[in-house]
């Protein structure tokens, strides 16, 4: 049992360590832990609203035969409910977050929540599979790292949204873009239900999908660090420096300099002022 709930942490762990590491100012581990957390917690309401959809449009206990049918279950089945749910979470999370104070916070806080979310749902497909062994290395590969990079760019355009452009176009992104990534996802991963020649070409075409996303995740993340180290406090033109932890130390900093820099001046007019008024007695 311990085996199997390592072999389902195992990625999520990694994952959080990598972005944690990315991040040039950390987030308070508190603040990261309450997003894992939120990620845990809409795994309930999730499970219940997709059983819902699910019987609504194919039946009790009935799942798709048709590719159509599949591509229908990817998107409004899993993705949908998911990335909403997820998106209801940043947003709580961040709406009166202080350390929300720069572009690759967004990504940061989102992928938490994903991961929380996938930790939840690895552990419920590998205690219930008995050859959990070769689940686990599939999930490990292809499913936690998607909704890692789901999460990337959910909080990619939030972040350009909060901070950039607060546009219907750049809204809408936030969810309609990881929702397309998600349902494109599990449509190719559930074309094997329906025909195991499609699903085989669908796997090679699956890990094609991934390596192109994860490159995408790769360069918002990229992105999103060169703007902060651009301007170093996006909030700036939101809101006071004070207003964030981070902020409001730059400030103080700033103020510490400057009053530096004046008493400095001061001292050499003075000392200029004190050498001029000194008499010489040189003949």
């Amino acid at each position: 049992m311990l085996l199997i709930l390592a072999a389902a942490l195992l990625p999520v762990v990694a994952l959080f360590v990598y972005i944690y590491k990315k991040d040039p100012q950390p987030e308070p581990l508190s603040w990261l832990m309450r997003a894992l957390g939120m990620g845990v917690l809409i795994v309930i309401p999730v499970s219940f609203i997709e059983f819902g959809i699910q019987t609504l449009l194919f039946g009790a206990g009935m799942t798709p035969t048709t590719l159509f049918g599949t591509t229908v279950m990817a998107f409004l089945v899993a993705a949908l409910p998911e990335e909403a749910f997820k998106l209801l979470a940043l947003r709580h999370l961040l709406k009166k977050n202080p350390y929300f104070d720069e572009h690759v916070d967004g990504i940061v806080y989102a992928v938490c929540v994903g991961l929380g979310f996938a930790a939840v749902e690895n552990c419920l497909f590998l205690f219930g599979e008995e050859k959990w062994q070769s689940v686990a290395i599939l999930r490990a590969l292809l499913s936690v790292p998607g909704h890692y990079a789901f999460a990337v760019l959910m909080g990619y355009y939030y972040s350009v949204y909060h901070f950039v452009d607060h546009s219907p176009k750049v809204a809408a992104r936030v969810l309609l873009v990881p929702v397309l990534a998600h349902g494109v996802f599990d449509a190719i991963a559930l074309s094997g239900t329906v025909n195991p020649y499609v699903g085989g070409v669908g796997f090679f075409v699956l890990i094609y999908f991934c390596v192109k996303i994860h490159k995408m995740a790769i360069k918002r993340i990229t992105d999103m660090i060169e703007k902060d180290q651009e301007n170093p406090n996006p909030n700036v033109n939101l809101k006071t420096p004070s207003s964030s932890p981070r902020g409001e130390i730059s400030s103080r900093v700033q103020e510490v300099q400057e009053f530096k820099d004046e008493s400095l001046d001061k001292l050499g007019e003075d000392d200029n002022s004190f050498r001029f008024q000194v008499p010489s007695f040189k003949d």
